[in-house]
């Protein structure tokens, strides 16, 4: 949430460094460089996982692949004498080993798909310690990468997310079943003992004791915190009506589509792909008709519009934006659309092969514009020369949009943020704003104190948001 938790990292990490140092001061002796390690190289004498006596401390941060190079740089900056090792590529494709690439390192950075990579190498090094950046990315326990970071052997483990509750109950469990193994003995007995008794509201004492449970192992900063370290964020709700013709468009497609999930609904998890596969459906016609059917790709988009107008004065003012969707073929056709107006300005997805470069110079002002998808940039971005951010689209997940923003809100920042929500009036994004509240409220009731509500997405939910 750029309230500074690479820093508070980078710092546990020096500071280890410094007691190892200490450590061999104090029995008269030199510590080892950099490259001079000891301990078995199977993870320490005692198999535990953690570098033997007198061994160099050694970290492993694992990240998204976007965020890797930021790593990099922040060690640089904040502890330039730890010596970094970036695996940007898999041991096949380098040819060299794991341990022959990282030796001499104090800390490596890799991302989450080249762990799963290279799974083998990973568990026969020795690691002080497992950092876990945007640990999100592990919510889903059946995945490779989260039974790799489970099983890897280390001294500790750490999580560091600002979002550690995307949807529900059962990915902070995830989570802990990571960096701290034993404290929920499973699954189930987690879904038992709390998940369903909160999201019901069933047992009112089991929110109390989660938060009981969890409190000593989370660090948790907020907005609140650090609030005289930052800006003012001024925040808008812009409702944008549609074209007529593009009303005309959307109203047809509804009542087609309304039916069809209304009929779906009584086997909600049985037609769960096909209900949100029309509600992705509605989103994206909310957003310009041309995104659904080719044929109307000369129907005018209001939110476009709406940018088209908006920019210009604000790139002549001085100021910089970010401007974030979750379809990517809308981005391009914004991008189009800034094409043919001659504004300038960088372009971010998933498929952008060299993210630094693009990161690069938007940061050092050859485009006074970014265009960025939210999967994609949406974290561990430090994009504080925009003071103006444009969410062309609502996700009923607050914290995914609160990610974005904070792409410009966060430490380093010294200007007033301008953030405006775009809200296609009278279509299915207006319902979605309203959900975004009970997803909200669950978050701050599990990790602040707080009321709960209903964590799923469940029938009634979409029913309201098929509603006239």
């Amino acid at each position: 949430m750029g309230l500074g938790k690479t820093l508070q990292t980078i710092a546990v990490m020096a500071r280890a460094f410094e007691r190892h140092e200490e450590g061999a001061a104090g029995e008269g002796g030199t510590s080892p460089a950099a490259g001079e390690r000891s301990g078995a190289s199977e993870g320490g004498p005692d198999g535990s996982g953690e570098p033997g006596p007198g061994a160099r401390p050694r970290f492993l941060v694992v990240a998204p692949t976007s965020v890797v190079p930021n790593w990099a740089r922040e060690i640089e900056r904040f502890a330039a004498h730890l010596s970094v090792a970036v695996l940007d590529t898999s041991t096949a494709k380098s040819g060299r080993s794991v341990g022959e690439r990282i030796e001499g390192a104090d800390v490596v950075v890799t991302s989450y798909a080249l762990f799963r990579l290279d799974e083998h190498g990973y568990r026969e090094t020795e690691f002080t310690g497992l950092i876990l950046d945007e640990a999100q990315f592990l919510k889903n326990p059946r995945t490779k990468a989260h039974r790799i970071a489970r099983d890897l052997r280390a001294g500790f483990k750490v999580a560091v997310t600002g979002t550690p509750m995307e949807n529900d109950l059962m990915e902070l469990w995830a989570m802990f079943s990571i960096v701290a193994p034993g404290l929920f003995p499973s699954a189930r007995t987690f879904r038992d003992a709390y998940a369903k008794p909160i999201a019901s509201g069933e047992d009112p004492k089991a929110l109390p004791r989660l938060r009981q449970r969890i409190k000593p192992l989370m660090l948790r900063r907020t907005k609140e915190l650090v609030a005289a370290d930052l800006p003012e964020k001024q925040e808008h709700r812009i409702e944008l009506a549609l074209t007529d013709e593009h009303r005309r468009i959307y109203d047809t497609r509804l009542q087609r589509e309304r039916q069809k999930i209304l009929g779906l609904l009584q086997d909600m998890d049985q037609n769960r792909f096909t209900i949100f596969q029309s509600l992705t459906m509605l989103r994206r016609l909310s957003l310009a008709a041309g995104l659904v059917d080719a044929e109307h790709g000369h129907v005018a988009s209001a939110k476009v519009e709406y940018l088209r107008e908006q920019l210009p004065e604000i790139i002549a003012d001085g100021h910089r934006a970010l401007i974030f969707s979750q379809f990517t073929t809308f981005l391009r056709q914004i991008g189009d659309a800034l094409d043919a107006d001659g504004l300038p300005y960088v372009y971010l997805d998933g498929s952008t092969r060299d993210r630094a470069k693009v990161l690069r110079a938007f940061e050092d002002g050859e485009a006074p514009l970014f265009l960025i998808s939210l999967k994609a940039g949406g974290f561990g971005l430090n994009l504080t020369a925009a003071d103006y951010c444009f969410l062309m689209d609502p996700w009923w997940n607050p914290a995914v949009e609160e990610q974005a923003v904070d792409r410009a809100h966060r430490i380093g920042q010294r200007r007033n943020v301008m953030v405006y929500r775009l809200v296609s009036a009278g279509t299915i994004e207006e319902k979605v704003m309203e959900l975004k509240d009970s997803k909200s409220a669950l978050f701050d009731a599990v990790l602040d104190d707080g009321s709960v509500f209903s964590s799923g997405l469940a029938a009634e939910d979409i029913r309201g948001l098929l509603e006239g």
